[in-house]
């Protein structure tokens, strides 16, 4: 019986994390200026002239929105391209011939773009200081949800990045899915105080259960009970994963 290849998920991993660094202004110093800019406008411009949303100011409030907007677009783009990569130059093969199995390699590439989404949370949670005064009421909590998060849709970038067949198909899903849901799932405002039907359209949305869990971490305030956004996060983390192991049991586009 073969153990962890311990080795080779360093290597997958040290790569990955490499790659990221190589190219840190795009990756990670642009996705915090643009949160910036969204900190000055909405949280100190506008924020000024709002009213504090369930208790919070509105500068505090949108910071998860904010965070899960980044966090979201981040991991999926960058375990997207890491597996796509490989598949684009043929290297492919190398991976699938060497001694590492599936868990070795989805901790490598998974891990790789969940540490990432990670670093740019913490850069993003104090820049935001700079900007706002906020605290965290369940900084545990926050903690294990935010990797949560990051880990589900790393595993969803990876998915998507064996489904891809070109690089216009890896912006896609992050640009015109994903960023547009996260403005509409409360990033901004409470859906508790959108009218119907606007409030049970916008629970139609699954990202929605997402900010609001976390939102919920930060301030002890949802729009939806924090269970049911845990368990349709643990749930999408489970449906990924099951995706992943048929992918390799099958060999799906991962041989074309």
């Amino acid at each position: 019986m073969i153990g962890f290849n311990v080795r080779g998920t360093w290597s997958i991993y040290k790569r990955e994390v490499m790659r990221s660094l190589r190219t840190a202004f795009q990756s990670i110093l642009s996705p915090v200026l643009t949160t910036s800019l969204y900190f000055i406008v909405f949280g100190t411009v506008i924020g000024a002239r709002m009213e504090p949303v369930d208790g919070v100011a509105y500068g505090a409030f949108i910071i998860p929105g904010l965070l899960m907007l980044t966090l979201l677009g981040e991991t999926t783009s960058n375990s997207s391209f890491g597996i796509y990569m490989p598949r684009f130059t043929g290297t492919i093969y190398e991976l699938l011939s060497a001694p590492v199995g599936v868990a070795e390699t989805l901790i490598g590439f998974v891990g790789a773009a969940a540490t990432k989404g990670l670093i740019l949370a913490a850069i993003i949670l104090v820049t935001a200081t700079f900007f706002v005064d906020y605290q965290i009421k369940f900084p545990l909590f926050a903690a294990l949800y935010i990797m949560l998060i990051a880990a589900s849709f790393s595993l969803f970038g990876f998915i998507l990045g064996i489904w891809a067949d070109g690089f216009e198909k890896l912006g896609i899903i992050p640009l015109l899915i994903l960023t547009p849901l996260t403005f509409l799932g409360g990033t901004f405002y409470s859906i508790d105080d959108l009218p119907e039907p606007w409030n049970s359209v916008a629970l139609a949305n699954p990202i929605a259960f997402l900010v609001s869990g976390l939102r919920w971490t930060f301030y002890g305030t949802s729009d939806v009970p924090i269970a049911l956004s845990l368990g349709l996060t643990l749930g999408f983390l489970a449906v990924c994963t099951a995706i992943i192991a048929f992918i390799f049991k099958t060999g799906w586009r991962l041989r074309e």
